[in-house]
């Protein structure tokens, strides 16, 4: 299985061919190709270790892959900077949530919208729109601090689409949420694709990813070993040896 061999409409929103990153002797990518459709939700996993993080670094300009080109919409973006990839309209959010503490949530969703304007009124309107959106609206005046890890996941989603991304890159976003909270995220997912955009997500939550992704792609020791639809991949050799080991996607 590979991303091309499906017939998915159009030329890909996000394309990453042959990406490979080295850090001093380890080689923690190895040509990875993956592609993302436009209105497509993708789901990325693999053992820790894999490379999933390491990926979403290079594809969203944290740092910039030793080998290989990333593309969004046609046009080549690895090699810049993060600040410069998220005004081509890719996002992303992190593994642990990073809100400014000392700042309110609304001065958090805030952050994300002056990627697109310096204009403090106009970026606090786009703010409180995506705080309303991921529900936190209420909330939108109280210090960042004293937001649970739920809301604080939330607030993460909500300043990352407040810069008005095509694409979204997902990493973890569901950790440490409830079982109705991990339900209340993927809605949010839900509608996100509805609105119009591109899903891209690390998760190890295996019914949850099985269960949103339209297709999945599966890394192991820096390579891409599978892709396809979930059922697919859960019933692949290769991927039950390194990763599921019998998991079962109607579970």
């Amino acid at each position: 299985m590979s991303d091309d061999t499906y017939d998915r409409d159009g030329e890909p929103l996000l394309s990453a061919r042959d990406v490979g990153k080295r850090f001093s002797g380890l080689q923690a990518l190895d040509g990875v190709d993956l592609d993302v459709h436009r209105g497509e939700i993708i789901g990325l996993i693999g053992p820790n270790g894999a490379g999933k993080t390491t990926l979403f670094n290079c594809i969203s300009g944290a740092f910039p892959p030793t080998s290989g080109v990333v593309t969004l919409d046609g046009e080549r973006i690895s090699g810049l900077q993060a600040h410069e990839v998220a005004r081509k309209g890719l996002a992303r959010t992190f593994q642990i949530t990073r809100p400014l503490e000392e700042l309110t949530v609304v001065e958090n969703a805030m952050v994300g919208a002056h990627i697109h304007t310096r204009r403090r009124r106009e970026a606090r309107e786009i703010a409180l729109d995506q705080l309303a959106f991921v529900g936190l609206e209420d909330r939108a005046e109280e210090k960042a601090s004293e937001l649970t890890v739920g809301a604080q996941k939330r607030l993460e989603l909500a300043r990352a689409i407040a810069t008005d991304p095509e694409m979204l890159l997902l990493d973890e976003i569901m950790a440490g949420l409830t079982p109705s909270e991990s339900e209340q995220m993927l809605g949010l997912f839900r509608k996100l694709r509805e609105q119009g955009t591109s899903l891209l997500i690390i998760e190890h939550d295996m019914k949850a990813i099985m269960n949103i992704s339209d297709y999945v792609k599966v890394l192991d020791q820096g390579t891409g070993i599978a892709f396809g639809t979930p059922q697919e991949v859960v019933s692949d050799d290769r991927v039950i040896e390194a990763y599921i080991g019998g998991f079962d996607v109607d579970a």
